[in-house]
């Protein structure tokens, strides 16, 4: 059986799901992680509920096949079936590793007092942080066990492409794809991730349980 990080590893070597409009379940592999990916005419939802139901709900919302699974109907009706709550839709990027040493200058810090730090420490797994001159460097295991990462730039040293260096030093860091989450109307951080080599991909949104808390609270 195809499993979430089959997917995912695809999907990072630029194989994706047929485009035939329609919907795979997978199992989630980790009780904290549920959700959504939505690749170019074809969806796949991670969870442990059953597809029967799942493809029940697709077709009761009624609406494009090919946006089915992004619906707020369907979406909607996820939550109230696994208890969870709704993030945002994110664009779905990754990088492939690189070779060579980064050009900021980093230093792992195990410092946790960070929104950004307590935020990645809730929904992944072995985070790590770097910090650099004027900002941070966060990565761990996600959805799948995927390595995702995140920065944060200080205010004064913003829009001086530091953003940049540290997204490519993650690649640089990673002996595998990196992935990356951004909200579609940050187009600042989707230029720098871009600019970085970082491909989209796709779509996806995580449902979290209960018990994990997600960025709205801590403004990360």
């Amino acid at each position: 059986m195809e499993t979430l990080r089959d997917v995912l590893d695809a999907a990072a070597r630029g194989f994706f799901p047929p485009d035939d409009g329609g919907t795979t379940v997978v199992p989630q592999m980790s009780p904290r992680d549920a959700g959504v990916l939505a690749f170019t005419a074809h969806s796949v939802v991670f969870t442990d509920e059953d597809p029967t139901w799942v493809h029940g709900e697709l077709r009761r919302a009624g609406c494009d096949p090919l946006s089915a699974s992004m619906n707020p109907r369907f979406l909607s009706a996820l939550m109230a079936r696994t208890g969870r709550t709704a993030e945002t839709i994110d664009a779905m990027l990754v990088g492939s590793p690189l070779p060579g040493e980064p050009s900021v200058r980093l230093r792992e810090t195990g410092d946790r007092s960070h929104p950004r730090i307590r935020y990645a420490r809730r929904r992944r797994d072995e985070v790590r942080v770097w910090a650099a001159d004027g900002g941070l460097l966060v990565t761990g295991r996600g959805i799948g066990g995927r390595l995702e990462v995140s920065v944060e730039v200080d205010g004064p040293v913003r829009h001086r492409g530091l953003g940049r260096l540290l997204v490519t030093a993650a690649r640089q860091l990673a002996g595998e794809p990196v992935w990356a989450q951004v909200a579609p109307g940050n187009a600042r951080s989707i230029r720098a991730f871009q600019a970085a080599g970082y491909v989209p991909v796709g779509a996806e949104i995580l449902l979290t349980a209960p018990r994990v808390r997600t960025g709205c609270d801590d403004g990360a």
